[in-house]
């Protein structure tokens, strides 16, 4: 069952990255979701470079609340760090995953901390 699920993932992961890049004026915010955090990266696909990161792990993040709102954190903690860094617009890269729960409230925070998507 697990393996499945898995390489449904992959392919759907593939088939966003065949179309979503990131440069270094609009970079890609790339999502992981674990069982137990969530992570967010900027990314420039051209260079090779991450910009900036942010995870559920960090000091930040308060720990004893539930996962859908450390997810909202992070995406304002990244949000936070990409102006810091001069960038305004990101591409969203779901990672396969799908747009409900933790990955949209992960989008959701970074809309509100100003990242335009």
């Amino acid at each position: 069952m697990q393996d499945k699920k898995l390489v449904r993932r992959k392919k759907i992961r593939s088939r966003i990255r065949k179309i979503v890049t990131g440069t270094a004026e609009r970079p890609r915010l790339s999502v992981f979701r674990s069982n137990k955090s969530i992570y967010a990266q900027l990314i420039d696909d051209v260079n090779g470079h991450t910009i900036a990161a942010a995870s559920s792990r960090e000091g930040g993040v308060d720990a004893k609340s539930n996962k859908v709102e450390q997810a909202t954190s992070v995406g304002k903690i990244v949000a936070e760090k990409a102006k810091a860094a001069g960038i305004t617009a990101v591409t969203f890269d779901r990672g396969g995953y799908l747009y409900h729960g933790r990955i949209k409230a992960l989008a959701d925070g970074a809309r509100e901390a100003g990242l335009q998507f």
